[in-house]
């Protein structure tokens, strides 16, 4: 599946900061990761409360972000997006300039969904949705492999995903 970003709220508040959360707010969070279309009246019915004390809690969770958006999942396929890989890259270079510009990069590439930093060999872990092999030997030889901090570049394509993202544990 592929996501695609609604609307979020502002960045999380400090560890410190955040509030402890009762079994109720837990209930919430773990039914609006289930299906973030609820309406006040139905979280209320799921969560024994009233409309208005369900909206206040959502708010309250989103203000505070715990909630930090909403998403649609898309179907890949449906899209014509055929190939689902998961992209190791390695740095040849640290230096600040070149890694902002290398993540400058992904961030403007519609393939990239996701992008992690990593310890390890690899620095980076791409997840990319493509049209098919074409486009991904593209982008890796034609985008990532030319980068002047790229060393190195190792593609996994997923064959099959039999679990899809899941929901976090509340």
């Amino acid at each position: 599946m592929y996501f695609c970003n609604f609307f979020a709220y502002s960045t999380p508040m400090p560890q410190e900061i955040r509030t402890k959360l009762d079994d109720t707010d837990k209930a919430l969070l773990a039914a609006v990761q289930r299906d973030a279309q609820l309406t006040a009246e139905a979280l209320g019915q799921i969560l024994n409360l009233s409309t208005s004390q369900a909206a206040r809690r959502k708010h309250r969770l989103e203000a505070e972000g715990y909630i930090e958006g909403y998403r649609a999942r898309l179907s890949a396929t449906r899209l014509g997006l055929g190939v689902q890989a998961f992209i190791q890259v390695q740095m040849a270079t640290h230096e600040p300039a070149q890694a902002r510009t290398f993540t400058r990069l992904l961030e403007i590439r519609p393939e990239v969904t996701s992008a992690w930093t990593l310890t390890g060999e690899a620095d980076y872990l791409l997840r990319v949705y493509c049209e098919d092999l074409g486009a991904l030997h593209q982008l890796i030889h034609e985008t990532l492999l030319p980068h002047p901090a790229v060393s190195r570049v190792h593609s996994q394509i997923v064959m099959d995903q039999f679990k899809a993202d899941a929901p976090l544990p509340t």
